[in-house]
Order: C-alpha cells, then structure tokens, then sequence
C-alpha cells in the first residue's frame, strides 16, 4: 500500500465536487498539489480553504478541458512547477442530459473534448516524465455508466467506456514501467454534475437530478477515490445500489435491459 504523502499530485476538475473534496483531503495529508480548473477565482477560493500551512503547497493552474491544443502548453507550465508529476488526477469532466435522437453532433463532440481526449492527451504529456523516473500513476474519474449505457446519457456514456478502453489497454503496456493506473467509477454523487449537464443543444440542464440529491457525497467519493489510489486499485466502483447495474450488465444483462426501460419512461416525465 503506497500511502499519499509528500506526492506531487496534479487535480483538474478542482473547483467543484470529487475535484474539490480531494484538494482539501490531499493537503492534509502533505502532498504538494496542482489544482485546474477554468474558473482561476474558484480555484483561489479552493485554496484559500486549506489550512495556512498547506497553502504554499498548492499551485493554481487554470486550464479549458474542451480547447485540447491549449494542453500542451499547460502540462509543460505544470512540470515546470515541480520537479515531476507522480499523480495526474483526470476529474475533470461535463455531463449530458438529452435523447440521443435530440443531441447535436457537437455536444456529441464537445462531450468526448471534454471527458476523453482531454485526458488522453493530459496523460500523454506527462507520460514521458513519469517513464523516466519510472514512476507515477494515473487516475481517471470514470462512471458506472462507462460500464453500462444508460437513457438521456448517450455521448456522457459514450465518452467514460472510451476512457476505459484507453486506459485498460495503457495499464497492460505500463505494468512493467512501474506507472500505475486506476479508474474511479463513480455512481451518483451529490454534486453540481446533473446542473452543468449539457442538454442536446448545448445548454446547461439547469436543475439536479433527483437521484443525484439522493447520492453519495463529494467528500465520501474523494476519500473512496484515495483509498483506491493507495490501495493500487485497477478500479473501484463506488455508490449505492446503482452499483448493482455494473453486475447486471455482467451476468444478468437481460434484467438490466428491462430496468433501463423503466427509467427513460420515468426520467422523461
């Protein structure tokens, strides 16, 4: 069990929920942190929360998830802060809430911008840092929909089992490289996530879920997601019975195509 102390450990996603809750659980334990997000005024706010004396420890660097080229120059800002990365949270991401048949391609698109190739390209660049030093793991905030595909969450869904595709497929070419790779799994957390979800033209939803009032907190995922992270975990599923859909969709997918019936009918009154 490799415990997260004095790690140098870059969050995007920051400013809000899982993101969030990780800057002030990862402070405490000591680690020097890099947090991003768009809004460089949330993530001040973020950081002035911390305890003074982790403040100096905790770099802000703004970044736009969905302006991919803009990557390049923002990872070689963050290694210039430290002397190199051994955690890269990917958590940052959007939601989608929006028939399939009713969401435009550039939601479609804007959606894998910001949830898949952002973090595929983030990884990518901090790649040969972490190889070097023969070092590092990669995290990536993932979805119990990126197991399973659920109704009004198509290119949401679409964009998480990409993310599993992709770093399965890494963690099998870098075992040997000593650079570790988990994905947190996330079922429905209490967060902002439903009220920034992208509807099929691109506006904001604007409301919560009424599942996601009901789920776990940000606080209590950001603790699973550490414990998965020291733990080594490949991957963890966290939530509450919506978990119970990953086994479903494994060994009784039938039943689960039956409950997901049920829930466009009632997600769509």
């Amino acid at each position: 069990m490799t415990k997260l102390v004095n790690k140098t450990i870059w969050i995007t996603g920051a400013s809000s929920g899982i993101g969030e809750q990780l800057t002030y659980q990862l402070a405490a334990k000591g680690n020097k942190l890099i947090i991003s997000a768009r809004r460089k005024k949330i993530l001040e706010q973020v950081r002035a929360n911390c305890s003074p004396k982790t403040q100096e420890n905790i770099y802000i660097l703004p970044l736009d998830l969905s302006e991919i080229e803009s990557l390049d120059s923002v990872a070689t800002a963050a290694l210039k802060l430290t002397d190199g990365i051994d955690v890269l949270i990917n958590n940052g991401g959007i939601s989608q809430r929006s028939l399939a048949s009713e969401t435009s391609f550039e939601v479609d698109q804007r959606v894998m911008n910001v949830n898949y190739f952002s973090a595929v390209k983030l990884t990518k660049l901090i790649l040969p840092n972490m190889m070097e030093r023969k070092s590092g793991h990669i995290v990536i905030t993932s979805s119990l929909v990126g197991k399973f595909g659920t109704p009004f969450r198509s290119a949401y869904s679409a964009s998480k089992h990409a993310l599993h595709g992709f770093f399965d497929a890494l963690r099998a070419e870098l075992w040997d490289k000593h650079i570790k790779v988990t994905l947190f799994c996330a079922g429905y957390i209490k967060t902002n996530i439903s009220i920034n979800a992208v509807t099929g033209d691109g506006t904001p939803q604007n409301k919560m879920d009424e599942n996601q009032a009901k789920g776990k907190s940000a606080e209590a995922a950001a603790k699973a997601m550490i414990l998965a992270i020291e733990s080594n975990k490949q991957e963890m599923l966290f939530g509450g019975k919506e978990v119970m859909g990953a086994y479903l969709k494994r060994f009784a997918p039938g039943l689960l195509v039956r409950i997901l019936r049920k829930m466009k009918i009632n997600e769509a009154k």
